[in-house]
Formats: structure tokens, C-alpha cells, sequence
């Protein structure tokens, strides 16, 4: 057996896109076109996964969109997807001066949550150890739910 990928549902293509690849920083690796089921599936990957993705077709995120409006819910139900990061503090302050609300700040210096626009819980981890506690992060609340 073999993990293949994770399939969230997105409203909007373009914006989940921009979060994914612009803000989160995930790469493109195919996008497939299905003009009679009327959806467009785009698959992706992580940096350090990219190589492997791409020779065989896993471990990616496949972004399902459909052209005809629809009103997802349940993202809590899913659950969350993970990534390990270089240097948790850098990856939120980025996150969060793009506009990305960071809903369970990395206090403890190695984990964080944030989420797509369409409602998906992602967690974030540090590599390694966790990094020396500092401000402002280990003062933040949490916001809302994650």
C-alpha cells in the first residue's frame, strides 16, 4: 500500500491557489481540465516533495473545484493537513503579514495552525526541536477554532 494524496474540496480555484502555492508555498505539479464533469482537479506538492511527486504521482493535496457552485462544509470534520517547516516563527510571521489569520500561534515554539480559505485546518510543525520559546508568539491567544 501506498499514500497517494488528499483531496479537499475549494469554492474558489484561484484563491485557494494563491493561499496553497502564493502564500503556504506549495508547488503546482499537474492540473487536469474535465469539461464534461464540469470539475478541475490541480494536484500539489511540497518543495522538498516535488521530486518524488512527480515521478510518482504522491504524496500530494489534489484541489478538487467544481464550476458549478457549491457550499462546502464540515472542514472540522476532516480534520487537518500537516507540514513540517524549516522555522516555524519565519513561516507564520510570512503567513500572517499576507493576511493569513494564525489561529493557534506556535507558542511552544514548534506548532501552529492556520487555515484555507475554504475552512481546511492545516497544522503547521517545526523541523527538529522545538525552537526557544519568544514573543510575540508565546503571548498570542488562539482565534477562534483550528
Amino acid at each position: 500500500m501506498q499514500y497517494l494524496h488528499t483531496m479537499i474540496r475549494v469554492s474558489h480555484l484561484e484563491e485557494s491557489l494563491d493561499f496553497f502555492c502564493g502564500h503556504l508555498g506549495l508547488v503546482e505539479v499537474s492540473r487536469k481540465e474535465h469539461e464534461k464533469g464540469r470539475f478541475t482537479l490541480v494536484f500539489l506538492a511540497a518543495p522538498e516533495d516535488l521530486e518524488r511527486a512527480k515521478k510518482d504521482q504522491a504524496p500530494l493535496v489534489e484541489l478538487t473545484y467544481n464550476w458549478d457552485p457549491e457550499e462546502y462544509t464540515g472542514g472540522r470534520n476532516f480534520g487537518h493537513l500537516a507540514y513540517r517547516v524549516d522555522d516555524i516563527y519565519k513561516t507564520c510571521e510570512k503567513l500572517q503579514k499576507a493576511g493569513v489569520v494564525i489561529h493557534r500561534p506556535p507558542r511552544d515554539g514548534y506548532m501552529a495552525f492556520i487555515k484555507s480559505p475554504d475552512g481546511i485546518s492545516i497544522e503547521l510543525l517545526q523541523k527538529g526541536d522545538p525552537l526557544p520559546v519568544q514573543e510575540p508568539w508565546v503571548s498570542m491567544e488562539n482565534l477562534g477554532a483550528w
